[in-house]
């Protein structure tokens, strides 16, 4: 069972149907009481970073999800789902996250054209589950103007060139987070979420 947490700032329709349209169950959630029993947990959002901490915060759902993660439960951010994983955010003003992964999110260094928006090549800076079976170099959907930047080395899987290298997806033991939508990346995105459910 896939458990998707809906924070209301996003559509969720299309990651929803690149688990179904693979036959796997899909629920979605907006509350603790459904993080009880997840088996695999994805945040996804599109977005403010302030905003969606806020909701996170105001529903009660930032223990929950770390309770998930001590568990050794499998997790995957999306998009700004991946960038709440990192300590904090500069976006509109420094607003602290889950901490999951250290590091900071920052806008993209002056003339980078911002957003990136579009396909662009995902480069694996090391083997990762959530990449099995997809070529090096795929093409993948993006529409970001802020990166994360690991403190840690070993927490990047993969690199993108936007006038410049950025982190486009990183993992720690059973989290996982990727900048891009593979919702929306057809055949290599669909892949990257059955290789997700698989855990």
């Amino acid at each position: 069972m896939i458990t998707i947490i809906d924070l209301g700032i996003s559509n969720i329709k299309s990651i929803y149907r690149g688990f179904s349209v693979q036959g796997f169950d899909v629920r979605v959630v907006t509350g603790p009481d459904g993080l009880k029993g997840a088996e695999s947990l994805v945040l996804p959002g599109v977005g403010a970073f302030p905003r969606a901490m806020e909701i996170l915060e105001n529903r009660g759902l930032i223990e929950p999800i770390l309770n998930h993660i001590d568990s050794g439960r499998p997790l995957l951010g999306v998009c700004l789902g991946m960038q709440l994983l990192f300590s904090d955010s500069v976006e509109h003003g420094l607003t602290r996250g889950l901490g999951i992964i250290p590091g900071h999110v920052v806008l993209f260094p002056p003339g980078r054209q911002v957003p990136h928006m579009g396909w662009n090549g995902v480069f694996q800076s090391q083997k990762s589950p959530i990449f099995s079976g997809i070529p090096e170099g795929a093409d993948f959907y993006f529409v970001h103007s802020y990166v994360a930047r690991p403190e840690q080395r070993g927490d990047v899987v993969s690199e993108t060139d936007h006038g410049g290298k950025f982190v486009s997806a990183v993992g720690r033991k059973n989290v996982f987070g990727v900048q891009f939508h593979p919702e929306k990346s057809q055949r290599p995105g669909l892949h990257l979420l059955r290789n997700f459910a698989a855990m």
